[in-house]
């Protein structure tokens, strides 16, 4: 069968990857894919991106299925589109997708079925939110309400920050409509977590636990990110917290997105905050996997990731597990110099001795047996010219090592990145780090 993937990130590379790695697979499409995916065997970029173009293709090509990766094409209703033209496609609808798009409805729709979340008010009135937050007082959360790549959200420490971030939002227009409203929310304290699943419109199938990093600098410190790394499992969402997830959360969306008549079928991802005393709340939603956490969840599954979007299409999730590696996996991303504010594009990356997902591997391919991979490297903002790898993004590539412990699969991680080059790179040194400090995972 042929596949479309539609993205151009590391979780992309790392979906298309995995894909690839089916038996019943003959070519998985990526548009328009990076310079990694150009290199995976059985994988070809598709330089297109209209959603009209791709129908096309995926009509002409006799595509079996496509699988929308970023936000953007699902608040652009790529899904209803295509499911118009009698396309089958993994992801949900322009109207559920509002759960991602909008933090004033996904807000609106937790507090509507009893999803637990942080108290909140919304402003489109600069002055309003000014009056509220020094009602309120700091630290307190400024979020743009639509789509800013990860990067809309202000966890203000002080008025001072909180007052700046809404001029920014609200008169600067930073994030142009998609910061036209302003969601003010209390801040909560904890460990975060990120608890994706597969969703068919009635059952829900969760895939393993991870945690991603979004500050930019070590101890997390520095501006938000799209995310500088991410690690599975995550030893914070214990049996107990997944079962409250899944009946309190996931379980509790799905219904309340049907019955609003807006059936959810696709990856559906809530970012959790966990506090000291086990008590969990929902930040936000998304609706789609998530980047990078996708990159070390991708390595540890071992299921056919085939079969499992085909039950999820066919209504059939209650009738399929995932199965997945007991190694941990961890990934670091780089980034390029002047990211997140103004990352710089056009360097060369050098020290990869392929261009695929196994480039610090030294292998031939990389749709070698996984269980046997223990350094991936998936690319992001990366493309080729003339022969050789660019940099063309602010997130330039995620390396992904495995081990049987955090520490190990740290180790591989790091020294995949010690291999790269990338003038003017950053990256994280502590991605993690709650693992192994709070949960005795040193080991």
């Amino acid at each position: 069968m042929k596949l479309l993937v539609i993205g151009s990130g590391g979780r992309e590379h790392a979906i298309a990857w995995k894909l690839a790695q089916s038996a019943k697979v003959t070519q998985v499409y990526v548009a328009p894919g990076n310079g990694g995916t150009a290199h995976e065997p059985k994988v070809q970029n598709l330089a297109l991106s209209d959603q009209v173009a791709l129908a096309d293709f995926a009509i002409q090509e006799g595509i079996r299925f496509t699988v929308v990766g970023p936000e953007a094409p699902l608040a652009a209703g790529i899904v209803d589109y295509f499911q118009s033209r009698k396309l089958a496609i993994f992801g949900p609808s322009r109207e559920a997708a509002q759960l991602e798009s909008s933090k004033d409805f996904a807000k609106q729709f937790m507090t509507r079925f009893g999803i637990p979340t942080a108290d909140y008010q919304s402003f489109t009135d600069p002055d309003l939110a000014h009056r509220y937050v020094e009602e309120q007082g700091a630290p307190i959360v400024i979020k743009a309400d639509g789509l800013a790549a990860g990067k809309g959200v202000v966890v203000a420490q002080s008025l001072q920050d909180a007052h700046q971030a809404i001029d920014w939002m609200l008169k600067d227009q930073s994030f142009g409509q998609a910061g036209a409203r302003v969601v003010i929310e209390a801040c909560l304290q904890g460990e975060e977590a990120s608890f994706i699943a597969m969703v068919d419109g009635e059952h829900v199938l969760a895939l393993a636990s991870s945690q991603d990093h979004k500050r930019l600098g070590d101890a997390d410190t520095g501006p938000n990110t799209g995310g500088m790394g991410a690690y599975s499992p995550a030893p914070v969402v214990t049996p107990d917290i997944h079962a409250f997830v899944m009946r309190e959360v996931m379980n509790k969306a799905v219904k309340g997105m049907a019955a609003e008549g807006r059936r959810y079928v696709g990856f559906l991802y809530a970012g959790l905050m966990i506090d000291p005393t086990k008590t969990v709340k929902v930040l936000e939603f998304n609706c789609r996997l998530g980047d990078p956490e996708t990159q070390p969840l991708m390595a540890r599954l071992r299921s056919d990731l085939v079969d499992l979007i085909e039950a999820a299409l066919a209504g059939k999730l209650d009738h399929i597990e995932a199965q997945w590696d007991r190694r941990h996996a961890v990934g670091v991303v780089l980034a390029a110099q002047g990211y997140p504010q103004a990352p710089r594009v056009g360097d060369p990356i050098g020290g990869l001795q392929n261009k695929g997902a196994a480039g610090c591997l030294g292998q031939a391919s990389s749709l070698a047996d996984p269980a046997s991979l223990d350094r991936l490297v998936f690319h992001a903002g990366t493309e080729e010219r003339d022969g050789a790898l660019l940099s063309s993004g602010g997130r330039v590539l995620c390396a992904v090592g495995m081990g049987d412990s955090i520490k190990l699969a740290q180790q591989h991680a790091y020294e995949s990145m010690a291999q790269i080059h990338l003038d003017g790179g950053q990256y994280r040194k502590d991605i993690a780090w709650r693992a192994r400090r709070n949960h005795g995972t040193s080991s």
